[in-house]
C-alpha cells in the first residue's frame, strides 16, 4: 500500500500546474491526420489543429511555444493553440522592441477588400493597396517575403497598418548610400543601360545613375552610341571618376579591354603589307577594320595611280577583305593611313617605258579649261592638250565645240611631264602642217571670194575654204558697205597678212582700181 501511495504521489508531482492564458512548452509527439499532437508534461496530450501551422514546415519542428486555452474541455481533453502563442509572443515583441516608422519583415497572407493581410511575427498586419506597389497580385505578391514599414500600430486594439511604398524608397536611399560608400576609381561594376542621348547612353548601377559617354564606349570611332549599346542591356564598366556632391559618375566600357592603339606602330609598321575589313564608304575614301577597335583610312587618292575615282561604291563594298599597305601612323589623332596603290609600283617611274613621244594614243576629254582640255588615256595616266595643239587652222576658244565629252579620240603624244604627271598631247599633229601650201595657195595681196561667218563690233569673221578663216578688220571695210553685210554673204578681199604660228589670216575689202575683177 505504501508503494502505491508513492508512485502516485510521483504522478502527481510529475504533472505541471498549468492554468488557461498560459504560455508553455510543448513537445510534437506525433503528426496524424487530426492534428499534431504535443506533450506539455500535463495528464493529457493536447492535439493542435493542422490548419495552425499554414506556412511552416512541422516536419522540422521537435519542441513549440503553446497558448492554453482549456485545462479540460468536456471530453476531459486540454485545449492547446500555437497559433494563438505565436500571435501573443508576436505582439509582445513588436509593442516592445518595435515602434511606428521602424522596418520588419513579413510575408503577404491574402487579399482583401483595400489591400493585403501580412504575417509579421505570427500576427497579421494591414497593408493598404495604396501603399503596397504591387502590380500583379499572384506571382509578384501573395506567399512571397518582403520588407514593409510600420505606419502605425494601434497598442489597445492589437492592430498595426503597414507600407510597402515607403519602405521601398528607404531601401533605394539606402541602396544609393551603400554604393557611393563602395564607389572607387577603377572598380568596375554592373550596370543596365537605361536611356541612349546623341552624346552617351545613361547606366543604371542599382540605385544612381552613370553616364557612359560615346568617346568611352570603344576604342574605335563611332557615330552614335547605338552603335555599340541598346536600351537594357546589363554591362561590365570601369568606373572613371565620380562626384558624390553632383551626383555625377563617370563610366568607361572600351577600358575594360587594353588599349589596342598601344605600340600600334609596333604592330603595324608603316610600309608593312596588311589584311583588313572594308566598314565605310566615305565620298573622301575607304574606312578598313584591321583588328577589333583599330581601324586605318584608304584616302581616295591613295586608291589608283591612273584611275581617276568617281564612286567608291562601284569598287567597294561593305564587308570586303582586301590588301593594304601601311603609309602612315599618327598615336596621338589615333589615325592610319592605308594606301592600296602603293601595292603596285608607280607607273611614272618608267614613264618613258609606257609612253613613247611620237606615239598615238587614244583618250577621253574628261573636263575643260580657258586654256586646255584633261583627257584620261586608256592606260589610266592623265593627259593635257592645250588649246594651240587641237587645229592647225582654227583659233581655238571653246575646246569643248571640238572635243566632246566621254568621246574617245586619237592623240598624239608631243611630251611628257613628270613633274605634273601629265602626259602633253596633240591633235592636229595627226595631220600635216597646211600652212605651207596656204602660203604658196593665198601670196600676199591676191583676190580671194570668201563667206561672212559672224559680224563683231571689231570686224567680219570669213570663211576661205574648210578649216581656214579669216579676219575683215572694220576699217578694212566700207562704212556704207559693211552696214549691209549679213552671214552667208560671198565678198571678195585681199589678203593683207597670213601668220601661221598664231593661226591669223587678214583680209580686206578695199581693193585696188587696178585689181578689181582679178582672182
Amino acid at each position: 500500500m505504501q508503494n502505491d501511495f508513492n508512485l502516485e504521489n510521483a504522478y502527481f508531482e510529475s504533472i505541471k500546474e498549468l492554468k488557461e492564458s498560459d504560455i508553455v512548452k510543448g513537445k510534437i509527439l506525433k503528426v496524424s491526420k487530426a492534428g499534431v499532437i504535443v506533450d506539455v508534461g500535463y495528464k493529457a496530450e493536447g492535439i493542435i489543429p493542422k490548419e495552425e501551422f499554414i506556412g511552416i514546415d512541422i516536419s522540422n519542428l521537435k519542441e513549440i511555444d503553446v497558448y492554453v486555452e482549456n485545462i479540460e474541455d468536456e471530453e476531459g481533453k486540454i485545449v492547446l493553440s500555437f497559433k494563438k502563442a505565436r500571435e501573443l509572443e508576436g505582439w509582445k515583441k513588436l509593442m516592445t522592441e518595435y515602434k511606428e516608422g521602424d522596418i520588419v519583415e513579413g510575408i503577404i497572407t491574402k487579399k482583401v477588400k483595400g489591400g493585403y493581410m501580412v504575417d509579421v511575427f505570427g500576427i497579421e498586419g494591414f497593408l493598404p493597396q495604396s501603399l503596397s506597389t504591387f502590380k500583379n497580385i499572384d506571382t509578384e505578391a501573395i506567399g512571397n517575403k518582403f520588407n514593409f514599414q510600420i505606419i502605425k500600430m494601434t497598442k489597445p486594439k492589437e492592430s498595426f497598418i503597414l507600407s510597402r511604398r515607403d519602405v521601398i524608397r528607404i531601401e533605394k536611399e539606402l541602396q544609393k548610400k551603400k554604393i557611393w560608400e563602395e564607389l572607387e576609381v577603377g572598380k568596375i561594376v554592373r550596370g543596365k543601360v537605361k536611356a541612349i542621348t546623341n552624346f552617351g547612353a545613361f547606366i543604371d548601377l542599382g540605385g544612381i545613375d552613370g553616364l557612359l559617354h560615346i568617346g568611352d564606349m570603344s576604342w574605335k570611332k563611332i557615330s552614335h552610341p547605338s552603335e555599340v549599346v541598346a536600351v537594357g542591356d546589363e554591362l561590365d564598366l570601369i568606373v572613371l571618376s565620380f562626384n558624390r556632391e553632383q551626383n555625377k559618375v563617370s563610366l568607361g566600357l572600351k577600358q575594360i579591354i587594353a588599349d589596342p592603339w598601344k605600340d600600334i606602330d609596333k604592330k603595324y609598321p608603316i610600309g608593312s603589307m596588311q589584311k583588313g575589313r572594308v566598314t565605310n564608304l566615305q565620298n573622301y575614301g575607304v574606312f578598313v577594320e584591321l583588328e577589333k577597335g583599330i581601324e586605318g583610312l584608304i584616302h581616295i587618292s591613295e586608291i589608283s595611280w591612273t584611275k581617276k575615282i568617281v564612286n567608291l561604291s562601284d569598287m567597294f563594298a561593305v564587308g570586303d577583305t582586301i590588301e593594304v599597305k601601311v603609309i602612315g601612323i599618327d598615336i596621338g589623332k589615333r589615325r592610319i593611313s592605308l594606301s592600296l596603290r602603293q601595292l603596285e609600283k608607280d607607273p611614272w617611274e618608267n614613264i618613258e617605258e609606257i609612253v613613247v613621244v611620237d606615239s598615238i594614243v587614244k583618250g577621253i576629254p574628261m573636263s575643260y579649261t580657258r586654256n586646255f582640255v584633261n583627257i584620261k588615256l586608256e592606260n589610266g595616266l592623265d593627259g593635257i592638250i592645250y588649246n594651240e595643239d587641237i587645229s592647225w587652222t582654227k583659233r581655238v576658244s571653246i575646246a569643248k565645240e571640238i572635243l566632246k565629252k566621254d568621246q574617245v579620240y586619237d592623240f598624239k603624244v608631243l611630251g611628257i611631264d613628270k613633274q605634273n604627271r601629265k602626259v602633253i598631247l596633240g591633235l592636229k599633229q595627226l595631220k600635216e602642217d597646211p600652212w605651207p601650201k596656204i602660203l604658196e595657195k593665198y601670196p600676199i595681196g591676191s583676190i580671194v571670194e570668201v563667206e561672212v561667218i559672224k559680224i563683231t563690233n571689231f570686224g567680219v569673221f570669213v570663211k576661205l575654204e574648210e578649216e581656214l578663216e579669216g579676219l575683215i578688220f572694220s576699217s578694212e571695210i566700207d562704212k556704207e558697205a559693211l552696214s549691209n553685210i549679213k552671214p552667208k554673204d560671198k565678198l571678195k578681199a585681199k589678203i593683207l597678212k597670213i601668220d601661221p604660228k598664231t593661226a591669223k589670216v587678214g583680209l580686206s575689202t578695199k581693193i585696188d582700181e587696178e585689181n578689181r575683177g582679178t582672182t
